[in-house]
């Protein structure tokens, strides 16, 4: 499988001067293309691992599934048989005369790179609508780069935020952004990489992943969230390591998150969808400050 960091050799300068040459960890970057029933739905640059996650937490960030139980399997396309991958959900790893054409899932060594992931939806599940406009590529920068236009992602969701019950503390808010730091293996040796974490209301995250994309590491929490049959995420706190846009607050919405805390600043149309869908939107969370752009009322401050 592709490597979530790799070494490669740095030249260090310190005012002005070469000091040494030496290897540095750098953080993995891969395309994964995430396929459903065989056929091609996006493409994503992300940081290999927790693919899986990061493929349910796709499909649920695009309104296309509700439940981890909307998917019945999923399977790497690979170029030999004698890979497996671990059980659940039906996650599997299939050859080229699997479902999937193994197109693209190898490397000029015909060695397998766990770069294609074809994802086998539950019956009844209606297949997303694959065709060139709905086909897109996404970068690790910016999950929104190949849409029509913005209406095309205002996804109609399928869990109401405005009425969940969570409250909580402002020092639990406070809190989240060094634990979610404190779990970030990768950034230490990397520095390279964005956060997402799932907390309750005692504000320990119980999930945290990273990637080289703030949207990937938000669909790999909520991907783990659908595997352990948490969807919708009432009463929950997603905190991520960046910035709060549009689409990491739809991503929230549509899992059913009523709380998105951002160690960075949101957009207009963040604070915007927050407002019109009743979700708590904490920005700037640094040190013991805040600030609270929409839902002020989740947080009982004195």
């Amino acid at each position: 499988m592709g490597r979530a960091s790799d070494r490669r050799r740095v030249t260090r300068v310190r005012a002005g001067v070469a000091t040494a040459v030496r290897p540095d960890t750098v953080v993995g970057e891969e395309p994964l293309e995430i396929r459903v029933g065989g056929r091609s739905l996006a493409v994503t640059m992300r940081t290999p691992g927790d693919d899986m996650d990061l493929a349910l937490g796709f499909l649920l960030g695009e309104g296309l599934i509700a439940t981890g139980a909307d998917v019945a399997a999923m399977r790497y396309c690979v170029s030999r048989q004698d890979v497996s991958r671990p059980a659940g959900l039906g996650l599997t790893a299939a050859g080229r005369n699997g479902n999937g054409s193994g197109d693209g899932a190898v490397d000029e060594d015909g060695r397998p790179t766990y770069n294609v992931l074809d994802v086998t939806l539950a019956p009844g599940v209606p297949a997303p609508d694959v065709d060139a406009a709905r086909t897109f590529y996404t970068s690790s920068s910016c999950g929104l780069c190949g849409k029509a236009s913005i209406d095309a992602v205002r996804v109609r969701g399928r869990y109401e935020v405005a009425d969940d019950p969570l409250r909580v503390a402002p020092d639990v808010v406070t809190g989240l952004p060094p634990a979610l730091r404190a779990a970030q293996r990768l950034f230490d040796t990397t520095g390279g990489l964005h956060a997402a974490g799932l907390a309750g209301a005692d504000g320990v995250p119980w999930v945290v992943r990273e990637d080289v994309g703030r949207h990937n590491a938000v669909d790999k929490v909520v991907g783990a969230a659908a595997r352990a049959g948490r969807i919708p995420l009432t009463g929950q706190i997603l905190v991520v390591s960046g910035r709060a846009s549009f689409e990491l607050v739809q991503k929230a919405l549509l899992a059913g998150v009523p709380m998105l805390a951002a160690v960075s600043a949101p957009s207009t149309l963040a604070v915007d969808l927050a407002e019109e869908a009743g979700m708590t939107l904490a920005g700037f969370v640094r040190g013991d400050t805040m600030n609270l752009y929409s839902g002020a009322h989740r947080i009982a401050c004195r």
